[in-house]
């Protein structure tokens, strides 16, 4: 569909506008990812308040889906009737704004996703839209979780696949399941790393409020303020990096052996890279990604940082990485499902299939065998996935064929990171309960209540003898 000009929308605010554009995109294409869609240079020039209700409108309504379309569903004369994508949407967009914000006017929501559908150019569907959304104006609110729900109740409630909170229950327990599941609705908390000491002051300037990392002494939260509007964080001394993602690169230190040279084998979009440079700077880095689109995008970020000389940026694939070198350091911070972040990216669960895991399970084999053979000490292994075919079963299939390697405790990196002032002693103490038997790390959104707010990693450090 033709994105719908502004100018020509006068019915409909610009914010809604941009929100329909970028669920559409999303809807067609399978790799469309919706905090990159809303840091585009569109959304950007919104004003503020536009960029919040667009944020809003677009995380909301996707995270909500799965309950939106069965509400849908049930609207329709014939309940799997088929609707053009542009009416979906419509429809999406509006019963977000019924059921799930408050301080939306009935009429608006109404009106403004009927004018959508006409303006994409379905002005017969429009009054199916408007009677509908009426429909749903007149219902009640969504009903809340059952005291003792059954797994389908949990799923329906928070708007996750059935499959995919059943696999959470079997792995996790359900306690752990449903809180999984409510953190996946909630809007993550936003997390900076900041290039250099003088940037905060900087951003306090501009009326934006921060508060200390609940892990990391470096990390820093957002209270208050669009940091994104910041001259700052256009220029990259900003970076918006989810804490469990910092400590990842936190977590490749090595107190005993500083590296002199890194590889870094899925580096896009750059922010443990720079980590790296920033906590190893005696260090070679090497920067690996596959993908075009991405690469462009990691080389620009890193070319317009302070720590550029201190990275090489290469188009490569990890898993058939040509390369004589050997690094002393590597990360495999590979590609995978990303159940960890669906708060953060909710378009994921609509996409994901069961089949999809032994997809990524051989691709995350194929990096991390790579990965032991071109490292001389030590290799990261990490995801930001909690199923355990991607985790666990990666490591212990690629440890059993690889001689010379073990798997170390991540609590000797954790109290490492603890003794140098970089995790706090919170942290340490809640994260080295959290470590398996094996030796590796699980953070479970939702794991530390609603005061921490994190996504989803796995982390394993792997030592060779």
């Amino acid at each position: 569909m033709r994105r719908i000009p502004r100018k020509s929308a006068t019915t409909v605010s610009p914010a809604r506008i941009e929100a329909f554009t970028h669920l559409m995109a999303i809807e067609s294409s399978g790799n469309a990812h919706a905090d990159e869609l809303l840091r585009g240079p569109r959304t950007s020039a919104l004003t503020e308040v536009d960029r919040n209700l667009c944020t809003t409108l677009v995380m909301g309504t996707l995270r909500w889906q799965i309950r939106i379309d069965a509400s849908i569903r049930e609207m329709l004369a014939k309940p799997n009737a088929r609707l053009d994508p542009a009416v979906r949407i419509a429809l999406r967009l509006g019963i977000f704004q019924l059921q799930y914000l408050d301080r939306i006017p009935a009429h608006a929501a109404n009106s403004e996703s009927v004018n959508l559908a006409k303006l994409a150019g379905h002005q017969h569907a429009s009054r199916m839209v408007n009677a509908v959304l009426r429909r749903i104006s007149e219902r009640p609110g969504p009903e809340p979780l059952p005291a003792n729900p059954t797994p389908a109740q949990l799923a329906e409630a928070t708007a996750h696949p059935l499959w995919l909170v059943e696999r959470w229950i079997a792995n996790y327990g359900f306690e752990k399941a449903r809180a999984m599941c409510e953190h996946g609705q909630q809007q993550p908390q936003l997390a900076l790393r900041l290039e250099g000491s003088e940037v905060e002051a900087k951003l306090a300037a501009q009326g934006i409020q921060l508060a200390p990392g609940a892990f990391l002494a470096a990390a820093r939260r957002v209270v208050g303020g669009d940091v994104t509007g910041t001259e700052a964080f256009q220029s990259g001394l900003v970076r918006i990096q989810e804490e469990g993602s910092q400590l990842i690169a936190e977590m490749c230190s090595d107190f005993s052996r500083p590296p002199s040279r890194i590889l870094d084998c899925c580096a896009a979009p750059g922010g443990k890279t720079l980590i790296l440079a920033e906590r190893n700077p005696q260090a070679k880095i090497t920067a690996c990604e596959s993908s075009p689109s991405r690469f462009e995008a990691l080389k620009a970020r890193i070319s317009a940082s302070s720590y550029a000389k201190l990275i090489e940026v290469r188009q490569a694939d990890a898993a058939t990485l040509e390369d004589v070198d050997l690094y002393d350091l590597v990360l495999a911070d590979v590609p995978c499902s990303g159940t960890g972040t669906l708060g953060r990216n909710p378009e994921i669960r609509h996409r994901l299939q069961p089949a999809d895991l032994a997809r990524h399970h051989e691709r995350q084999c194929s990096i991390l065998r790579r990965a032991l053979q071109v490292s001389t000490n030590r290799v990261i292994y990490s995801t930001c996935s909690l199923e355990p075919e991607e985790n666990e079963a990666v490591v212990a299939e690629v440890l059993a064929q690889a001689n010379g390697w073990r798997q170390l405790s991540v609590r000797d990196v954790l109290h490492d990171l603890a003794e140098e002032g970089r995790l706090t002693a919170q942290a340490h103490e809640a994260l080295k309960n959290a470590v398996a038997p094996d030796g590796a790390l699980t953070i479970l959104p939702g794991m530390f209540g609603q005061d921490v707010q994190t996504d989803g990693f796995f982390i394993a450090v792997l030592k060779r003898e």
